[in-house]
């Protein structure tokens, strides 16, 4: 899942980025809402954790140009204020959610996971493909009962080979949806991350190749 963390208190911004990292989470960070819009314009994310009281662009101008530019981001505002009169005001501005400060950083991991299942195509609650199932909420893996350990980058590219459903997944698409903006597109990162997946997935081989499109799991027959 791709998130936008859009706030300008740079020692909150940042922590908030590294929890939700570690929860496998791409997450690119924008300390000001001028550059909040511009990368909500050039990157498509899943979720937007966005600031309200922001210097720049304000945050309520933020969430209506992501509204309004009709993409399946979601918007999780952030105030100071926790109003029902503030609350309502955020949500008619067109936010998906609504998070006052100071909040508990389980509370806005779950929140995250909620809004992003809206932003994309609905997902059976597991992923299978053959005997290879992958649980999106507890992040676990098993091959035909056999725990996996996946790193977090390889659990996440898995997790969008299985959701394509077979579908051919691009390497700069695979870039985009696990990793975030400080990753180089021309690395060897993708390539790497599912060779080493693959050792660890054993045989036989799980992920296609296809050469000069990217990589797929076939869907069962």
């Amino acid at each position: 899942m791709r998130v936008l963390v859009v706030e300008d208190e740079r020692a909150l911004a940042d922590a908030v980025a590294r929890g939700l990292r570690r929860e496998g989470m791409a997450v690119d960070v924008a300390y000001d809402g001028d550059s909040g819009h511009e990368k909500s314009v050039i990157t498509r994310y899943d979720v937007v954790v966005l600031d309200r009281d922001l210097p720049g662009m304000s945050g309520d101008r933020l969430c209506a140009e992501i509204v309004n530019a009709g993409a399946t981001t979601r918007v999780l505002m952030l105030t100071a204020s926790g109003t029902l009169a503030d609350k309502v005001d955020g949500l008619s501005r067109g936010a998906d959610d609504y998070l006052a400060k100071p909040f508990d950083f389980p509370e806005l991991v779950a929140r995250c996971r909620a809004l992003g299942r809206r932003a994309t195509p609905a997902v059976p609650p597991m992923l299978v493909a053959g005997d290879v199932a992958l649980d999106p909420a507890k992040r676990t893996v098993h091959r035909a009962d056999r725990p996996v350990d996946l790193t977090r980058k390889e659990f996440g590219v898995l997790e969008v080979l299985l959701a394509a459903g077979g579908a051919v997944v691009s390497s700069e698409e695979l870039l985009e949806r696990v990793w975030d903006e400080n990753a180089d597109p021309f690395t060897t990162t993708v390539r790497v991350t599912v060779m080493t997946l693959r050792k660890k997935l054993g045989d036989p081989g799980v992920i296609e190749t296809v050469v000069g499109a990217g990589y797929r799991v076939p869907a069962a027959g």
